[in-house]
């Protein structure tokens, strides 16, 4: 329990800093011996709490996004997590267990790629709706897995409005935490989220804490300090789960 909790700081402090909080989670909850689909549930429930603290602590900070609304883009990730949820639980378990290796290493390719996949994707000035549908795909690859999804946000953005990504990053915070909200609703419902409620909550109150003391550390730490973590992480959980999927 104890390791699960501190999982769960660094899984909070990862997701306000920068993203990547959910490979962590994810390891851990996999290493305890709960089903990967169950451990991907329960990683956006415990989560959740985490984003929303962070959220709250960015709430005066959204600059730079008008076009459309930051409202229409968080309705848009609502209705996009919910979808990517139902997907989750709907799919047969066996494909996102082999999927899982995949997506991680996907994410892991726009963790370390993100800003030249940007800067060589320059997509103009879109109108609103294109930006809306853009974010309501990424809302369902949110709900569905979720890994980097913060990442990816910042990187469609940048590529398809005037936002700075230096400024970008409350904008993230609070779109991630509209897709947890509606994939961790109907997980708690739907999956067994709710069956092993001791790591459930040792996860959930460390990604509170984590998310809450890494919203206010990321305004000191080092941009280069930050992605290198993040990165590493990403790496590191991505090949554990290869030997695991493959050994």
């Amino acid at each position: 329990m104890l390791l699960i909790l501190l999982a769960g700081v660094a899984a909070g402090a990862l997701n306000a800093v920068g993203g990547g909080g959910s490979f962590v989670a994810l390891a851990a909850l996999v290493g305890t011996g709960m089903p990967p689909v169950t451990a991907n549930a329960t990683t956006t429930v415990a989560l959740l709490p985490g984003n929303a603290t962070s959220a709250w602590v960015y709430r005066r900070e959204l600059e730079g996004f008008h076009q459309p609304s930051p409202l229409r883009l968080t309705l848009a990730s609502v209705c996009g997590g919910a979808i990517g949820a139902g997907l989750l639980l709907w799919l047969p378990s066996a494909s996102f267990d082999a999927a899982v290796p995949w997506l991680l290493a996907f994410a892991t390719v726009v963790l370390a790629f993100g800003k030249r996949l940007t800067a060589a994707l320059r997509l103009g000035r879109p109108g609103p709706a294109v930006i809306l549908a853009g974010q309501f795909l990424l809302a369902i690859y949110g709900g569905y897995f979720g890994g980097a999804v913060g990442l990816m946000m910042l990187a469609f953005w940048t590529a398809t409005t005037t936002l700075d990504p230096a400024r970008g990053n409350a904008l993230r915070v609070i779109q991630v935490a509209a897709v947890y909200l509606t994939a961790a609703v109907i997980f708690v419902f739907a999956a067994d989220v709710l069956a092993q409620p001791l790591q459930l909550v040792a996860m959930l109150a460390g990604a509170v804490i984590g998310g809450y003391g890494g919203a206010h550390v990321v305004r000191r730490m080092p941009a280069g300090v930050l992605r290198g973590l993040v990165l590493s992480t990403a790496v590191l959980m991505t090949g554990l789960f290869f030997v695991r999927a493959f050994r």
